[in-house]
């Protein structure tokens, strides 16, 4: 491994800062959508649209089309399969595991099919660092505003649907409707952060913020907050790292984010550990109160 001089390093930063604004971009983006992703217990669900999206770039990086707007197409259908047809979890999980491996095989077809540069392959599934321009940052800033435009609209009914669908669906939310909704607005997110960090690691940013937010935290404000935080740091921290050295992108991005949830981890269980042994002492009492003859003996 090498690493590059300071006056090089900053002609680097010039030379990348659309990808450096695109992560920052999809940093928070990925952080908000995926507490909803977590929420509605779908991390299985990101990586099978991530697979098709990555058949869909193979597909458009064979026909000389644009890439990013293959991974979008196979995003999309991806996503509205298994919004449509996944409604409920069982077969939710089935639908994704005959996607994720149709999908990983039309992308490596589509690859070995491909007579032009190793690199272009291999950035598919990692990253690629520079690959990001003005026409394609545009694009990725126009998604993204979407995406976020969306969310603030369906955000209080989409909360209430991710954590009780079925009062929700009782109370008159259009859960079916907002599940496809949501699958879109999924879809198009996974598509524009493969052009970062590759269809194989797209977890780090869509599933690990929002994880790492929720071990140290319940707050339904200050959860999105992290996790957009927790989000952007990964995936700017992991560029500027990147820059330094000769490995893609990708493993800077997915040790910084894992390194968040591991801390948020420790601390959230130090945090809630009194929580739990005072919630163990009530459950006891309440055990002992329950027993015959028990109230006499705490009377007394």
């Amino acid at each position: 491994m090498t690493f590059v001089d300071p006056a090089t390093y900053l002609q680097l930063l010039v030379l990348v800062q659309n990808s450096i604004i695109a992560a920052a971009v999809l940093g928070i983006v990925g952080g908000l959508i995926g507490v909803f992703v977590m929420q509605r217990d779908m991390a299985f669900a990101v990586h099978g649209i991530s697979e098709l999206s990555f058949a869909g770039a193979a597909a458009a990086l064979l026909l000389g089309l644009n890439v990013l707007g293959g991974s979008i197409v196979g995003s999309l259908i991806a996503a509205g399969l298994i919004g449509v047809l996944g409604a409920k979890a069982r077969d939710r999980n089935s639908i994704i595991g005959v996607l994720m491996p149709f999908g990983l095989g039309l992308g490596i077809l589509f690859l070995a099919l491909y007579p032009g540069r190793s690199g272009n392959k291999f950035g598919l599934l990692t990253g690629q660092i520079i690959s990001v321009d003005l026409p394609q940052l545009g694009l990725l800033l126009a998604i993204s505003i979407v995406v976020l435009i969306a969310l603030l609209i369906v955000w209080r009914p989409l909360t209430f649907d991710s954590l009780d669908a079925e009062v929700a669906s009782a109370r008159g939310v259009p859960s079916r409707a907002l599940s496809i909704v949501f699958m879109t607005l999924l879809g198009l997110t996974v598509a524009i952060s493969v052009q970062v960090i590759g269809a194989l690691l797209v977890m780090a940013l869509l599933v690990t913020p929002a994880a790492a937010a929720l071990r140290v935290s319940r707050s339904p404000v200050m959860v999105p907050v992290l996790s957009m935080v927790f989000g952007l740091v990964s995936a700017v921290g992991g560029i500027l790292l990147a820059l330094g050295g000769s490995l893609p992108i990708s493993p800077y991005i997915t040790t910084i984010s894992f390194a968040i949830y591991v801390v948020c981890r420790l601390i959230g269980r130090r945090a809630l550990a009194p929580r739990a042994k005072a919630i163990s002492g009530l459950r006891r009492d309440a055990s002992a109160e329950r027993r015959p003859g028990a109230r006499w003996r705490l009377k007394r």
